[in-house]
């Protein structure tokens, strides 16, 4: 008994063109994803500084106290005004006000004024007073932007970019410390 075989299999060559159709979706999914990420992570940078801008306002306005913002390249950091030493210092033991860096690729630009400010690519060092000799302070330290007990503080825009997608995002700083988020320049 002859029995007519009309079952046919996949060729070697057809589960080939459907495992490279496959690969290069998931790929361009992928890459995709990827560049969203970008944008997410930069939007999300700009969304974190915005937030500490603002819890740094309500502390300063509570507690009475005078905040700055050193921007830097790659980061910034909040400083403190003392007014017993008539000098800004680094913020001790808060967690929330350290010294950030940007993620890999990702720069910022400040402007004051409409002036560009050039930006240093490392922290301010800050040296310990001498009870000694008060009166040999060197380069005295300014933040870029105050942030004063009365709720002021520096005007400001800031850009942070990204150069790898071509991605640029806005933020803008009132005298009445309100901040403006754009995702394009108007």
């Amino acid at each position: 008994m002859s029995k007519n075989n009309n079952e046919r299999g996949f060729t070697l060559i057809e589960i080939l063109v459907v495992v490279i159709i496959i690969a290069t979706i998931s790929s361009m999914a992928l890459l995709s994803l990827s560049l969203v990420g970008d944008d997410r992570e930069l939007d999300r940078e700009r969304r974190r500084l915005a937030s500490l801008l603002e819890v740094a306002q309500d502390e300063a306005t509570m507690q009475g106290r005078e905040f700055g913002l050193e921007f830097l390249q790659s980061g910034y950091r909040f400083v403190e005004f003392d007014p017993f030493s008539s000098q800004w210092s680094e913020i001790q033991y808060d967690d929330l006000l350290r010294l950030r860096q940007f993620p890999e690729g990702m720069e910022m630009e400040l402007y004051i004024e409409d002036k560009r400010v050039i930006l240093a690519t490392d922290p301010t060092e800050f040296e310990e007073p001498d009870d000694d000799d008060m009166s040999t302070q060197v380069d005295e330290f300014l933040p870029h932007v105050y942030l004063s007990a009365s709720g002021e503080s520096t005007a400001f825009e800031i850009r942070l970019r990204r150069d790898a997608n071509n991605q640029e995002l806005f933020m803008r700083g009132d005298i009445l410390g309100n901040i403006e988020l754009n995702e394009a320049e108007e």
